[in-house]
């Protein structure tokens, strides 16, 4: 667990086909953020391009890129100039047929610390990332040493140089077992960059329950787990021909602990900063021990698919 307070910064924004533009827009985001006093910054999910899964086009694979390349060699400068943690969530090509929903973790020294990979992929109208994304890898050996688990699974966690950072992407977020194994490898912090939002036609009658539900969900892992969490989403309408398009809802928000909120937005770009206190996770651990309390002989049926009949 880190000892002194740090401090978070979420970005909230949208993003355009121009690639170029898109990528100087984050930037000076990100310089915001560090004026204002975040020492750590997350991106929303697939920052550089329009969200490109909401329908099946095989030249879409050509948004992709691999890490480290030109758009992480370029955060990483900016990482180290202004003495920041950056987690950079985008397309990554790992190897031809190979592609990723990535977040590259880049140290304050702008050193490469490592990709998460997306692990759990959704298949949903408008949210065709089956098509796109071969998921992270798990663990291959069940038996595994504890000191190894973190070097084998795809959960991960970065000892940065003012905290340490659990990453974990959009649909992984609503599954209490990726934030429960993050937590456990040693994260103060769990980062959700997001990009979700809201079918047209669906909005009026399920729009507000879709958010809550979303927000509900990541606070719950806070409280469950005794973590600081950050989501940064997406916004804006995303047309699609041939479609209604989606409209991505923001509602980015860092939770503490106790699920309380520290910052939340609205629907327009914004971005959220806030310190976040380790000694509110020991506090929080002393007085709900729910890690202390766990029945981890009692959990194997968890390792099945379904068990009722």
């Amino acid at each position: 667990m880190s000892a002194s307070p740090f401090t978070v910064g979420i970005i909230q924004d949208a993003a355009t086909g121009d690639a170029a533009a898109t990528m100087a827009a984050t930037v000076e985001r990100v310089r915001e953020a560090a004026r204002r006093g975040a020492q750590i910054v997350c991106l929303k999910e697939l920052f550089n391009a329009p969200y490109f899964c909401k329908v099946e086009q095989a030249g879409r694979f050509d948004l992709a890129e691999p890490i480290p390349g030109p758009t992480t060699d370029a955060m990483q400068k900016l990482a180290k100039e202004l003495a920041i943690v950056l987690i950079v969530p985008l397309f990554e090509r790992q190897a031809a047929g190979v592609y990723r929903n990535s977040a590259a973790v880049i140290d304050a020294d702008g050193s490469l610390l490592g990709v998460y990979r997306k692990m759990h992929i959704p298949d949903d109208p408008l949210f065709l990332e089956k098509y796109y994304f071969t998921p992270g890898d798990g663990a291959p050996d069940a038996s595994l040493a504890p000191e190894r688990v973190a070097q084998a699974t795809g959960f991960k966690v970065w000892k940065t140089r003012y905290a340490n950072v659990g990453v974990l992407i959009c649909w992984d977020q609503w599954y209490p077992e990726a934030a429960r194994i993050t937590a456990l490898l040693g994260a103060d912090v769990l980062f959700y960059p997001t990009a979700i939002g809201w079918h047209p036609a669906e909005k009026a009658e399920f729009g507000r329950a879709q958010v809550d539900a979303w927000r509900t969900a990541q606070r719950a892992h806070a409280i469950a787990n005794g973590v600081f969490v950050a989501s940064p989403n997406r916004v804006g309408f995303e047309a699609e021909p041939g479609t209604d398009g989606l409209e991505f809802f923001g509602h980015s928000f860092i939770s503490d602990p106790f699920g309380r909120l520290l910052a939340d937005a609205g629907t327009d770009p914004e971005i959220l900063i806030a310190t976040c206190d380790p000694r509110l996770i020991e506090d929080t651990r002393r007085n709900w021990p729910f890690l202390r309390d766990r029945r981890i002989d009692a959990y194997a049926p968890i390792l099945h698919r379904y068990l009722g009949t």
